[in-house]
């Protein structure tokens, strides 16, 4: 069976952004361009990490190109977007391995998400040599989404995407761990229930 690739090349719309009440959240990526819409699952983790490196990313190729690079230091208003995902939020596939690059050529950002695959092997070796193959695999592989963003979607998205991360439950003044709205057990307390 052959790879299916959804590709937006530029997205009208690019977005991280949840499904639930906090505590209880799934995360999505959505990628829209015109009627067409694509949304994948990931886990919080893999969100901030794809925003905090694209920030990165988006910076150094500032630094590389003396600000000759089309990259603004913060996100332009005109580009900004607060809206909730698109409905309804349909999962195409949950997202196990991402990638990041910035086409120098072109000037883009590409953002890839591939599905999460589960590997049988035997030895560590063996495992290695699949996930090889498999990422190098670009006809028969998972399927992926590949989006190309400008500068300024790209610093959106991951202006947005740390918010979104950042409005969960608030953290206990104590231990750091996540209040529930009905209150949490915290280990500093010696076991005793913290109020939200």
């Amino acid at each position: 069976m052959s790879r299916q690739v959804f590709l937006y090349d530029p997205p009208d719309r690019f977005v991280a952004g949840t499904v639930g009440l906090p505590g209880r959240r799934t995360f999505f990526l959505q990628a829209s361009s015109g009627p067409r819409v694509t949304s994948v699952a990931l886990e919080k983790t893999q969100v901030a990490a794809l925003a905090e490196r694209m920030d990165e990313l988006l910076d150094e190729v500032v630094r590389r190109t003396g600000g000759s690079a089309p990259v603004p230091a913060v996100v332009p208003v005109e580009v900004s977007d607060s809206a909730p995902l698109e409905t309804p939020v349909e999962e195409e596939f949950r997202v196990g391995t991402m990638a990041l690059a910035w086409d120098g050529d072109e000037q883009r950002m590409i953002v890839e998400a591939q599905a999460l695959v589960e590997l049988d092997a035997d030895s560590e070796e063996d495992l290695a040599a699949a996930e090889e193959e498999l990422l190098q695999d670009e006809e028969n592989g998972p399927p992926m989404l590949r989006v190309r963003l400008t500068g300024a979607q790209a610093r959106a998205f991951a202006k947005r995407a740390l918010d979104v991360v950042n409005a969960g439950r608030p953290p206990c003044p104590l231990c750091s761990l996540p209040l529930d709205p009905e209150g949490h057990v915290c280990p500093r307390q010696n076991g005793y229930r913290r109020e939200a």
